[in-house]
This record gives structure tokens, C-alpha cells and sequence, in this order.
């Protein structure tokens, strides 16, 4: 929870200054998402949904500060040799985006921070390694504790702006290792990070 102190203090920040040059606004749309760094099973993007608020606050002339609130899913299709199953990861994301604006083109970039309220793995996976011997079976389980609660990610996107209405693209590349599963070995590898594509439509409401 610590990884959202930071977030949380801009964002009440650019809320006490002039509302004239700020907008709030409520967005939502889809994850593709993939969890890169296994190791023994190949990873495939996953379909999945954010929906979140924004706080857009403009710094100077084209330049504008934009903090959000998001609830992401995010997680991935694995298979392996004996190994197919899906990965649910549920965060609560804050990304704080720097944007440009001319006309109605847009560009933004910056870093996001996530917190995992929970996971779930569903499918045939790896549940023992004893003496080297691994056993697999189908299941549906809660998977929280396989999984690192912070993640750090940066983000960059493009889009339009037509009026109250913004249509965008984003890419969020993990930058910190996510796997926590100290007891299983083999496919799950140490270095396990976040891939997410994001398609949104945002409404915007205020002062431009």
C-alpha cells in the first residue's frame, strides 16, 4: 500500500488548485493483457476491462498534469507441455500522466502505481514439487499469495479529443518482478512482469 502514498498526495494536491483549469472525468475500457517471463509455458494475451476517474489539471499552455484512479484486470492465458490454465489479476492502478495537447491530438506518459487486491488461477496447473517430482491438476483457487501486492509500471499512449469526449491507446509495461510463488518451482519464473494494451473512451467534465 505504501506504492500508492505518493499518487494519493498529488492527486488531493491538484484537487485544491483552480478548478478553471481542470477537469474530472470518468473513463473505461479494455486490457489486452500478457504476463511476460515465464519460463516452460507460453504466455497469450487476455481480454480483460479498467474502469477508473481522472483529475486533468492544465500546468501550462499545452502541458497538462492528468493523475487517475483505476480498477484494472489484468492477467494472462498460460500453457506449458502439461500446464493450461488462466491467470485473473485484480489491481487497484494510479497512474500520473504528463500530456501535451495540440488541436485535439494528445500524448501522455508517465509512471503507474499498482496495488493486487487478488488473484485466481483456473485450469490445469502445478500444485506440488516434492523431491523434484512435480503433480499437476485442474483447478479454480484463489492465487493472492503467488503474487507480489506492488507493482510498478510506466505508461505512454496517444489519442483524440473531441469536446467531453476523449478516445485513447495505452501501453503499461511492468517494470518490477510480480511473482511471489517461493513454493513451486520450474515454470514459475522469478522474473514475471505486467504487459497491458489499453483501448478507453473518457468523458471530462469543467473547465478546459
Amino acid at each position: 500500500m505504501k506504492a500508492l502514498t505518493l499518487p494519493a498526495i498529488a492527486l488531493l494536491a491538484l484537487a485544491a488548485a483552480p478548478q478553471a483549469h481542470a477537469q474530472f472525468g470518468v473513463k473505461g475500457g479494455l486490457n489486452f493483457a500478457e504476463l511476460q517471463g515465464r519460463s516452460g509455458e507460453d504466455a497469450s494475451y487476455k481480454t480483460f476491462y479498467h474502469v477508473g476517474v481522472l483529475y486533468q489539471w492544465n500546468l501550462l499552455g499545452p502541458l497538462y498534469i492528468q493523475p487517475e484512479l483505476q480498477y484494472s484486470l489484468q492477467g494472462s492465458n498460460l500453457k506449458g507441455a502439461v500446464t493450461d490454465y488462466k491467470t485473473k489479476l485484480h489491481y487497484f492502478t494510479v497512474p500520473v500522466l504528463a500530456k501535451v495537447a495540440v488541436g485535439p491530438v494528445f500524448v501522455e506518459a508517465g509512471p503507474q502505481f499498482g496495488y493486487l487486491v487478488s488473484a485466481n488461477q483456473s485450469g490445469q496447473v502445478q500444485i506440488s514439487n516434492t523431491n523434484g517430482s512435480a503433480s499437476y491438476g485442474q483447478v479454480d483457487q484463489d492465487a493472492t499469495d503467488q503474487y507480489k501486492r506492488a507493482d510498478f509500471s510506466l505508461a505512454a499512449g496517444a489519442g483524440l479529443k473531441f469536446g467531453s469526449l476523449s478516445l485513447g491507446g495505452r501501453y503499461v509495461a511492468g517494470i518490477n518482478d510480480i511473482n511471489d510463488a517461493k513454493n513451486l518451482t520450474g515454470v514459475n519464473d522469478p522474473r514475471l512482469k505486467n504487459r497491458v494494451f489499453q483501448l478507453y473512451a473518457a468523458i471530462q467534465f469543467g473547465g478546459k
